[in-house]
């Protein structure tokens, strides 16, 4: 993981301030409206790609924390140094009680980001102390019918941040930013009567942890010209059986790289396995990596799409 908000244009790294929004604000949070008579001053984040997003707005000063990062290995050096001011309340997901002892007004969190379902921390209960939710699009799929995953889902989350904290001039500009440079991306790529076929490997070695129709690894593989095998399984991040892997014939897999086991662990267990050696991207070592944090959605992601697209179409 290397952040240092570069992706930021510079018209954009300029824009420091921000035309201050009239409250009260409505969003959408998936299917839920949520109302705000002020921004948030004590917010809390869960999770390394929505604190980033959070960064990417600015909005360190408007935080008391963030939550759920070093016991998952996510955190890099990057991130801990723009951070550096704010503590860790929790390594994992965060209980009511920190959130609670953070004095958190806000809470950015979202479905298996830092909330379960039927768990102790959902907005309804946080609701009755007055913590505010704003949950993660992706996640809204745990709860909800709403379209396969798309880019859409991260600027969305964009937008309704700047609404939510009053930066809504920066968050337009950033997403416009991202917008154009994808934009500018696909138009270099070349067309291909055959996409490659794609596999997600997230973790695990007796069944394994992929991406489904609703996670965003689906739209980073489409936007970089190919298609997720999984494409048809109705869900977000889901485990499933070896079988329809090999049977799907992958042409390259993507690795995503976090926790105790490497992603250099995770394509020698492919590599070495006799089931996959008949594989595609295992018989030409077609393997590309992505960091958790480029994995799912966040400012990394149109970087992860350009890696992604080099794998996918090699000169």
């Amino acid at each position: 993981m290397r952040l240092a908000f570069t992706f930021l244009v510079p018209a954009l790294l300029a824009a420091t301030t921000a035309t201050a929004l009239a409250y009260p604000v409505t969003v959408k949070s998936c299917n839920r409206d949520v109302t705000f008579d002020a921004a948030p001053m004590r917010a809390v984040s869960n999770d390394v790609n929505l604190t980033e997003m959070m960064l990417a707005l600015g909005l360190t000063d408007h935080m008391a924390g963030y939550t759920g990062v070093s016991e998952w290995k996510t955190l890099d050096e990057t991130l801990r140094a723009n951070v550096e001011q704010l503590p860790e309340l929790s390594p994992d997901y965060p209980t009511k009680e920190v959130l609670l002892g953070a004095d958190a007004d806000f809470y950015f969190a979202g479905w298996n980001y830092g909330m379960r379902v039927g768990g102790e921390v959902t907005p309804e209960t946080l609701g009755a102390f007055d913590i505010a939710v704003y949950e993660l699009t992706e996640s809204c799929i745990h709860i909800m019918d709403k379209p396969k995953s798309s880019m859409d889902d991260m600027y969305v989350d964009l937008l309704n941040l700047g609404i939510i904290f009053g930066v809504e001039d920066k968050a337009e500009a950033l997403v416009a930013g991202y917008k154009q440079e994808l934009a500018d991306f696909s138009a270099t790529l070349p067309a291909s009567a055959m996409p490659p076929k794609v596999f997600v490997y997230d973790s695990g070695e007796d069944k394994p942890f992929t991406a489904g129709r609703y996670a965003i690894p689906t739209a980073l593989i489409e936007a970089a010209g190919g298609t997720n095998i999984m494409d048809d399984v109705g869900s977000s991040w889901v485990e499933v059986g070896w079988e329809p892997v090999i049977e799907r014939n992958p042409d390259v897999v993507v690795i995503v790289n976090y926790g105790d086991v490497t992603a250099e662990q995770k394509i020698a267990f492919m590599k070495d396995n006799a089931a996959f050696k008949d594989i595609p991207a295992v018989v030409n070592d077609r393997f590309v990596v992505l960091e958790y944090v480029e994995a799912t959605p966040g400012p990394r992601n149109i970087a992860a799409i350009k890696r992604l697209a080099a794998a996918f179409h090699p000169q």
